[in-house]
């Protein structure tokens, strides 16, 4: 049921954080994208901790250089993040902040700073 969904969530997410913090990026990152459908089926596509878990994988992806799929996860955060908990929200600041940080490792200095 949707107990045990919520259940296999936080294992996976305690698994990719884990796989992180060994370097098994891949592993990370593949546990990341089942962390965020199940946070998304279970929370809902809008829940912060969905968000969080968007997040999450997002931060994965940049830092394996996969930009075009970090900005897409962290856009999609941080306007969903500011249409439901605020602009001035913590969480839709921290956002912006990712996006910033993610446009400034391409080069993107202009958008970043915007």
């Amino acid at each position: 049921g949707e107990g045990s969904l919520k259940e296999w969530a936080l294992l996976l997410y305690s698994a990719a954080w884990y796989a992180w913090r060994k370097g098994s990026i891949s592993s990370a990152e593949k546990k990341s994208v089942q962390v965020m459908k199940a946070s998304a089926r279970v929370l809902g596509p809008e829940h912060p901790h969905t968000l969080t878990n968007m997040a999450n994988l997002a931060s994965t992806y940049r830092n394996q250089g996969q930009w075009k799929e970090a900005e897409e996860l962290f856009v999609q955060v941080m306007e969903t993040s500011a249409r439901v908990l605020g602009l001035e929200h913590p969480d839709t600041l921290t956002g912006m902040a990712n996006l910033a940080r993610t446009w400034k490792s391409q080069s993107r200095n202009n958008e970043a700073t915007s």
